[in-house]
């Protein structure tokens, strides 16, 4: 399952352009050709500015239920996670600095998610332009019904615009690291092309992501699984 904080933001560092200030919703459409997927994965997307912080949300879905016969025919899993980053102070010298507060939870395949709740504190960095930010996160993690050897997680957040001088394309993703009864890793870099302003259409994009972990979802190993497809910005 894909985790845009932004992509976490997932994910703030997707929609902190200018053009993006005040707002913006997503919706991406990827083929995960990763072990053992084989499948289509969405994900409607949003990041929202106001006068006391930010909000952002994804809700990933799976499209791998299969009926008797193995055909894939109804989504299979979904998966959400929610930020508010409060910063009553943006006109002040400490206005990098936000806190945050958070949820994440799903289900997949009948297997659970357990309700994950989340707290601490956000860094953002900018070029001046903000063509180019980062977001660095501490934030306390509490996990229902888990054993957490630290109840943490440090998350990472970056988006590059128009990158190698090419007007359009971009390179965003994060990279979380929490703690159950072992360390767990997840990172999630894409890039984008912005096609569709090439023809009248700047919503569309077109590229993809590879999907990093380590010990996670239960997999005590390391996984690069690799997915393509297309972004529409609403």
């Amino acid at each position: 399952m894909s985790k845009k904080f932004f992509f976490a933001a997932i994910f703030a560092a997707a929609a902190l352009l200018p053009q993006a200030a005040k707002g913006q919703t997503n919706l991406q459409v990827l083929y995960d050709f990763g072990e053992g997927r084989d499948h289509v994965t969405t994900t409607l997307e949003g990041f929202y500015n106001d006068n006391w912080g930010n909000t952002f949300f994804f809700i990933d879905y799976d499209f791998n239920g299969k009926n008797a016969e193995g055909k894939k025919i109804a989504p299979s899993g979904t998966y959400m996670e929610i930020a508010r980053c409060l910063n009553f102070w943006q006109n002040s010298v400490l206005s990098p600095l936000s806190l945050q507060v958070e949820y994440n939870g799903g289900a997949y395949n009948g297997y659970y998610i357990n309700n994950a709740f989340l707290g601490g504190f956000d860094y953002f960095i900018h070029s001046k332009d903000f063509k180019n930010t980062l977001n660095l996160k501490v934030l306390g993690k509490y996990i229902k019904d888990v054993h957490q050897k630290v109840p943490m997680q440090f998350t990472t957040v970056w988006g590059l615009q128009d990158i190698f001088g090419v007007k359009g394309l971009r390179f965003s993703g994060f990279a979380d690291v929490w703690w159950e009864n072992v360390t767990i890793f997840i990172s999630e870099p894409q890039i984008w092309y912005n096609v569709g302003r090439h023809f009248g259409c700047d919503n569309l994009n077109v590229g993809g992501e590879v999907e990093l972990t380590y010990n996670f979802a239960g997999a005590n190993k390391f996984f690069a699984r690799p997915c393509l497809g297309a972004k529409w910005v609403f």
